[in-house]
């Protein structure tokens, strides 16, 4: 199994981004603001990985059960 370059882009930038805007609004003043975009990267990043490892579960099925 090959995980897919791209996605790991993925998760770092939308890493990288939620961190600058997060610096940005807490020196704003808006710290629950700040808060609210850092749940809401991190909600979006365990749903990418979640569906990576719902993948993995299928094609670990597919070997163990010899299901195609």
């Amino acid at each position: 199994m090959s995980i897919d370059v791209n996605t790991i882009f993925q998760i770092a930038g939308i890493g990288i981004i939620v961190a600058m805007i997060q610096t940005v609004l807490k020196q704003m003043g808006k710290d629950d603001w700040a808060q609210w975009v850092t749940l809401i990267g991190f909600v979006v990043i365990l749903y990418m990985v979640a569906s990576l490892i719902g993948n993995l579960f299928d094609k670990i099925k597919d070997v163990f059960l010899f299901q195609g």
